[in-house]
């Protein structure tokens, strides 16, 4: 999968922590990636940057195997040491043009945003060879890989639908499981970031396949 896949074809983005407790990361994005998850995201704010670099190399070489695509968070240092394709970036990280500046073109570049205004900053801020390549809304509900953030609920889902039709790309994500999808799908999206919903399940391959039919079962 080339980078521009992440924001043309790609559907399921997983993010997931490093995985000490259980010490399976390797296996782990092998059996996400085989289920179908398109893009995984390393998200762990506990790891050191040399922790962190060796971790990307595993999933940079489980993505190469599956010809699929991963991304680092938040840290530019470390997208650029590690090559990653894509990088995904906080409201209140690194600005866009400077990530842009410092990765250069080749790498995708993602931001979050969490209400409407947000949503139209994205929107305007891919116009152009320097801009985003593609945007996340959320969270849909509130979710404990986010303390503290509030839900935006499905009103935002259908706003982000509405404003970025035909144009950027764009992912739901928050408390997305097998049990809501439909109601996401319903409200306008046909990308989804999920956490949860992979990492704690006992078949991580399994779960990958589920949410793609239940996706495109709700999309029907």
């Amino acid at each position: 999968m080339s980078q521009d896949a992440a924001h043309t074809t790609a559907r399921l983005y997983l993010c997931t922590d490093a995985r000490q407790g259980r010490g399976d990361f390797a296996d782990f994005v092998d059996e996400a990636f085989a289920g179908g998850v398109d893009i995984i995201q390393l998200r762990d704010k506990s790891l050191e940057a040399a922790e962190e670099l060796e971790l990307l190399e595993v999933l940079h070489q489980a993505a190469r195997r599956h010809n699929r695509l991963w991304a680092v968070n938040d840290r530019a240092d470390l997208a650029s040491l590690s090559g990653a394709p894509v990088f995904h970036i906080g409201q209140k990280d690194i600005p866009t043009g400077a990530a842009r500046d410092f990765l250069g073109q080749d790498t995708a570049l993602g931001l979050s945003t969490h209400s409407p205004e947000q949503v139209d900053a994205a929107i305007a801020s891919s116009a152009g060879r320097n801009g985003l390549d593609y945007f996340c809304v959320g969270p849909v509900w509130a979710t404990p890989t986010k303390p503290g953030r509030a839900a935006v609920g499905l009103e935002l889902v259908r706003y982000a639908a509405d404003a970025a039709a035909g144009g950027v790309p764009w992912f739901a994500i928050g408390g997305i499981d097998l049990e809501n999808v439909e109601q996401v799908v319903e409200a306008g999206a046909r990308r989804i970031v999920v956490v949860r919903a992979i990492t704690e399940a006992d078949d991580p391959a399994g779960a990958a396949r589920a949410l793609l039919a239940a996706l495109d079962a709700a999309g029907n």
